[in-house]
């Protein structure tokens, strides 16, 4: 029998990122971009994944981030803290279990305003089993969890 735990253990093995000292606070992807490139606004306003370009970016908390307008970078760049993922934009579910792993742009959940990102789209079903309690179980780890 499969149990939960059985299944975030095969979900993360040899993929969550070892944590390592100084850890960068915000999740950059292989392009150096906040959360791959996307457009963190376009979560809360489209309520897509959109592409960022290149054309409308910005530095914060030491990541450059893109978005697809320049109305959204202009949001962002007002109030931050309420379009940011939380947990640095890694996998929240990964967060409630201590550990910093990767995301995709497609698992993505808004939940009570605040934007959070697995690392897979099964990562993100096992996080929605609890999300109010892998919350809090992130949070005691964050951050933690950095290094």
């Amino acid at each position: 029998m499969i149990t939960r735990r059985t299944a975030i253990v095969s979900l993360f093995a040899g993929l969550a990122t070892p944590v390592f000292a100084g850890s960068p606070p915000i999740f950059s992807g292989p392009n150096g971009l906040a959360v791959n490139g996307y457009d963190v606004v376009a979560y809360f306003r489209a309520g897509t994944p959109t592409s960022g370009t290149p054309s409308f970016k910005l530095e914060w908390n030491g990541a450059l981030w893109q978005f697809s307008s320049a109305e959204n970078r202009e949001l962002f760049q007002n109030d931050p803290e309420a379009y940011a993922p939380q947990f640095g934009g890694y996998c929240a579910l990964a967060a409630s279990k201590g550990a910093l792993a990767s995301t995709v742009p497609e698992a993505w959940t808004i939940y009570e305003g605040k934007l959070y990102l697995n690392f897979s789209l099964q990562a993100r079903r096992l996080w929605s089993q609890d999300i109010p309690g892998n919350i809090a179980l992130a949070e005691g780890f964050w951050p933690a969890i950095l290094g």
